[in-house]
């Protein structure tokens, strides 16, 4: 991949090509970047670049030449990947035909996209001893076409305690070998790791940015294209789905949860919890993500009116009609109780026990909102007794 081909992001851009100019390029870069706003794509940008034979002579990869060549496919022998798998002793090397696709695909993937494209299903994804311990094997080999290597580790975050096995490496890597580390959580990387890194923090795509991307590569009017990057949020991948899709899965799943959840029938919440529970804890924790984004739309559509609010509109239309029911404080013990719901799923909570209980709350929070009160504070009193 060319910097060209990554949207946007020219400041980081710039500050890699001056690193390489300047012959100042650290052993570890870690690159924080919001889901879908181009991290992954600027670590494959900048790995191809530091492997190019005319690096440093020009400012983006040459795209010519046998490592230029070999790198844009992903297949080049000094290019190494490691990112979340599945199953007992995985290592990242038994996914690489599927990773080159999700690659090729879409490089602005996000972490649920790529659990199911490998059938994760409601199995959880993590980078773990084996793979480090591949790392590190691999590194001490010497390069085999490039005087430089370099490592793409997509979510750190992934590693938990196994990452401390790639301290050395990552403080005293082997000559011209280089770390791109790419993260979207900062608080659940090791301090260890953070510490023997360079951290070049990546901003959101811009909605201008989006909406060209979109114009470009997809062929999008350029008010569709506007309407959706204002959606989006600065998540190109979030855009991508949008464009192929009039409305998202999330959003038609979502709505009906809460028409569910505001007439209170036991038989079609209970039916309703049975089915999401099945669909796997990455799928839920990416529905709740959606939630969570609905309702801070809302509450912008409560304190600033609805020509700022970004949603589509059948998600707009639903939110307008439930501001005549739901106040402030309600939104704030919903948003709460979502919160929860993810903290929960994210510790293997019983999912139809989880969700059902989460939709008699709301059910409660809607329009029984007093009792609601109530009961809150008989439970809090009862847990400091």
């Amino acid at each position: 991949m060319l910097f060209d081909e990554v949207i946007g992001q020219e400041q980081p851009k710039a500050l890699f090509r001056q690193m390489i100019h300047t012959d100042r390029m650290p052993h570890a870069l870690l690159l924080l970047a919001a889901t879908g706003s181009g991290g992954l794509p600027l670590a494959l940008a900048l790995a191809q670049y530091l492997l190019c034979e005319q690096s440093g002579e020009q400012d983006s990869a040459c795209g010519e030449c046998k490592h230029c060549r070999k790198a844009a496919k992903y297949v080049h022998p000094d290019l190494h990947f490691s990112f979340p798998t599945i199953g007992t002793n995985a290592l990242s090397d038994h996914f690489l035909p599927q990773w080159r696709e999700a690659l090729f695909a879409n490089p602005y993937l996000e972490i649920n996209d790529w659990l199911q494209h490998i059938g994760a299903e409601n199995k959880q994804g993590n980078i773990n001893k084996d793979e480090c311990l591949n790392i590190i094997r691999k590194l001490s080999l010497k390069s085999f076409e490039s005087p430089r290597k370099v490592v793409i580790l997509w979510l750190p975050e992934y590693l938990g305690n196994e990452g401390n096995r790639l301290l050395k490496v990552i403080e005293e890597p082997p000559e011209q070998t280089v770390f791109i580390l790419v993260a979207e959580n900062q608080e659940l990387i090791l301090n260890t790791i953070l510490s023997r890194c360079q951290l070049v923090k990546i901003n959101l795509l811009s909605d201008e940015e989006i909406a060209t991307a979109l114009r470009e590569r997809n062929g999008l009017p350029a008010e569709d294209a506007m309407a959706i990057a204002q959606l989006a949020s600065g998540n190109f991948n979030d855009a991508l789905k949008a464009a192929q899709h009039e409305e998202s899965d999330q959003a038609v799943q979502f709505l009906d949860w809460m028409r569910r959840c505001y007439k209170g029938l036991p038989k079609e919440m209970v039916e309703w919890a049975n089915d999401f529970a099945g669909q796997g804890r990455e799928n839920q924790k990416h529905f709740l993500q959606y939630a969570l984004h609905f309702w801070r739309e809302f509450l912008v559509l409560k304190t600033r009116g609805e020509e700022v609010v970004r949603l589509r509109e059948r998600e707009k239309q639903t939110a307008i009609g439930m501001a005549k029911v739901i106040q402030l404080p309600q939104l704030e013990a919903i948003i709460q109780l979502l919160d929860d719901c993810m903290f929960y799923v994210e510790r293997n909570a019983h999912p139809k026990i989880l969700f059902l209980d989460a939709s008699i709350q709301i059910n409660h929070i809607i329009k029984h909102w007093s009792a609601y009160q109530e009961q809150q504070k008989a439970r809090l009193a009862k847990g400091l007794a």
